[in-house]
């Protein structure tokens, strides 16, 4: 049962980093878009694919935190008494993340847009970024039960390469969306600026990827040798395959072949680091048969799982597929005067 849940754990953590992670990367390029006249249509497009989706997204990291509260008590009590800093920069960005993205769209003067704008956009940067240091701090081993709160858990080179590898991931996924999003809203001047920006990340990303394993051969050599050896190398494989199919599609034909690419390639980096660090949820010092919780906490915890699965996943998938066929636009200042149906593709909302 542990190994089961220690899965399901894998998985929550796998689906955030995708739904998340495209939502961050839409908040990386907002950032990056320039000032309000030569980044209003970036950003336009931006407010138009992220609104009906991005708040779900938190749905799969309540369920990681829920899971590790419950099932693997030890681990999370080691991981945030060790790293409760990065961790708490992380949740701060989550809330003014979101502050940010909603004052902005109801904002009248052109100062306050700024300010919000700013404040999402820059919180989309950081959060990615601390929560892959904590990651990084895990998977060098550095996190043990009983460590103490330190710099050095969180800011070694694992943890650096991982929060820059987190953003990075993030901005590949948002500029393959997008590029989707600006082809489905007939923006074809939006296609070509999101493609390049999705081959941009794409090629920062390859770098990364290269420093990282280099760095985590000498930093993290059990990670290390998980990804370079069984199941990790294969799922290591599968993910560098899935990207290069990304930018095939995404220079042949963007839309959501290129999208479903994208997310297989995160996903399985994702799984490839979580089953490089078997038996270990604390690489070296705790399994998951020891971080596991009682065994009637897990059972009990797997059957509140599998029901609230059965009551999300249809939801959020349909969710999903209304915002891919254009189904959950805001309605605009015309539409509400016409009092007819939405114009999907038209610019300014209420």
């Amino acid at each position: 049962m542990a190994d089961l849940m220690a899965v399901v754990l894998l998985l929550a953590i796998t689906a955030y980093t995708c739904a998340g992670g495209t939502d961050y990367g839409a908040g990386f390029w907002d950032l990056t878009a320039g000032g309000a006249e030569r980044g209003k249509r970036p950003r336009w497009l931006i407010d138009h694919a992220m609104a009906p989706v991005w708040e779900v997204n938190n749905v799969w990291l309540i369920f990681v935190f829920v899971i590790m509260w419950t099932g693997f008590p030890t681990l999370f009590q080691a991981v945030f008494s060790a790293m409760w800093l990065p961790l708490a920069l992380a949740a701060v960005g989550l809330v003014l993340r979101g502050a940010g993205f909603a004052f902005r769209k109801v904002a009248r003067r052109l100062a306050e847009r700024r300010l919000y704008g700013a404040v999402f956009a820059c919180a989309s940067l950081v959060t990615p970024f601390f929560l892959g240091a904590a990651v990084g701090g895990v998977a060098s081993g550095r996190v043990k039960i009983g460590t103490e709160a330190s710099a050095d858990a969180w800011s070694n080179p694992t943890s650096i390469m991982f929060g820059l590898l987190a953003v990075a991931a993030t901005a590949f996924l948002g500029a393959v969306f997008l590029t989707g999003d600006a082809r489905r809203f007939d923006a074809p001047d939006l296609v070509a600026y999101f493609r390049r920006r999705g081959l941009l990340s794409f090629a920062v990303l390859v770098v990364l990827v290269v420093i990282t394993l280099f760095v985590a051969s000498e930093d993290a050599p059990h990670v290390w040798h998980g990804l370079t050896h069984g199941v990790g190398l294969a799922f290591g494989i599968a993910g560098a395959l899935a990207s290069f199919a990304t930018v095939w599609l995404l220079v042949r034909r963007p839309g959501g072949l290129a999208r479903a690419s994208a997310v297989g390639a995160v996903a399985c980096a994702v799984l490839a680091w979580g089953l490089a660090q078997r038996p270990y949820l604390l690489p070296e010092s705790l399994t998951v048969a020891e971080g596991a919780g009682a065994s009637t906490t897990l059972a009990w915890l797997a059957v509140v799982t599998l029901v609230a699965l059965v009551i999300v996943v249809p939801a959020v998938a349909f969710l999903y597929w209304l915002d891919t066929r254009g189904e959950l636009q805001e309605l605009t200042d015309a539409d509400l005067r016409q009092g007819g149906e939405p114009q999907g593709g038209s610019a300014g909302t209420t």
